[in-house]
């Protein structure tokens, strides 16, 4: 029996407004745009996307790998429901290999199309309006000037003191278009970057007085 929605919606407690379940229905949408123009198997994506964050706010707090516990929690999950054994490992290898920076990288059509469509929502205005959530949350400032952050350090250790939305651009979300594995995700990254690479620039122009 299909995952549904509703049933998805029940397994996410606690998390912020920028993993929250409008976070999965964003992502679920974009992995089925992105399956449908590659040819995925559909049911495997959608349910990987329902369960991918299952558990991030418990493993976040802990310290834990967010995506191995969304992936041990879905095989237990399906499990239970009766799925075969062998599109069960389908879906939570595509769960586990979602993550930005960590091994394993996506090996399946379906792994590709989570992983697309996960970093997707990281980027254009929704990553815009999520990096200011997300600052706004940690009392990052709205502005600074790219010199008061040393890039080299951010990438050694991660977040910094100085970190601002502009920064979270730089570092991370102009280089998401990059790492994206199929055709239909890299055209939509690129214009979603086009449109952020606009939105700080006028930012910029806005602090400084220019415009």
């Amino acid at each position: 029996m299909p995952l549904t929605v509703e049933e998805a919606r029940c397994l996410y407690t606690g998390a912020d407004s920028v993993h929250d379940f409008d976070h999965i229905l964003r992502v679920l949408a974009l992995a089925e745009r992105i399956g449908r123009a590659e040819g995925a198997d559909l049911e495997i994506v959608r349910t990987a996307t329902l369960l991918h964050d299952w558990g991030r706010s418990e493993a976040d707090a802990a310290g834990q790998d967010h995506a191995a516990l969304a992936a041990q929690r879905a095989r237990e999950f399906l499990t239970a429901r009766g799925a075969p054994s062998a599109w069960i490992e389908a879906v939570v290898h595509a769960i586990a290999a979602h993550r930005f920076r960590v091994a394993p990288d996506p090996a399946t059509l379906e792994a590709q199309v989570l992983f697309d469509a996960d970093k997707l929502d990281a980027i254009g205005a929704i990553g815009i309006a999520r990096a200011f959530a997300y600052g706004g949350a940690h009392g990052q400032r709205l502005w600074a000037p790219l010199d008061e952050v040393d890039l080299a350090r951010w990438e050694a250790n991660g977040d910094d003191a100085a970190h601002t939305p502009v920064h979270e651009f730089v570092v991370k979300l102009a280089r998401i278009q990059e790492r994206l594995h199929t055709s239909e995700g890299r055209a939509i990254a690129r214009e979603r970057h086009r449109y952020m690479e606009a939105f700080y620039e006028r930012l910029t122009a806005e602090v400084q007085g220019l415009l």
